[in-house]
């Protein structure tokens, strides 16, 4: 059972960044297409960056341009930089399969991030 944890949320004034961070257990990881993924309350969770593989990425439009989405195989990690914050990035993020690539594994508990002044 893969396994995954998330980590590098926090608390950001407007137009600041931070960088997340999700380990992945298990050896499968490098051949799997892997998105992040938010939901802020009373929303349903959506994908806001996805990359494959080979390290091609895909965004949302809502974070194209101020988030980049990268991946370290031989860490089995799969990282978020996220910039030019904005208020209404304030989430909860998740990191997980990109389920258009397949069935997603269990959650884990997500990483909070608050842009706020």
């Amino acid at each position: 059972q893969v396994q995954l944890v998330e980590s590098g949320g926090g608390l950001v004034q407007p137009g600041g960044s931070l960088r997340l961070s999700c380990v992945a257990s298990g050896s499968i990881f490098s051949s799997r297409a892997m998105g992040w993924y938010r939901q802020a309350p009373g929303k349903q969770r959506e994908l806001v960056a996805s990359i494959l593989p080979d390290g091609r990425a895909n965004y949302a439009d809502s974070v194209k341009g101020r988030f980049t989405i990268s991946r370290d195989n031989a860490k089995n990690t799969v990282y978020l930089q996220m910039n030019s914050l904005k208020p209404e990035d304030t989430a909860v993020y998740y990191c997980n399969r990109d389920e258009k690539y397949g069935q997603g594994w269990p959650w884990g508990q997500g990483t909070q991030v608050t842009v706020s002044s």
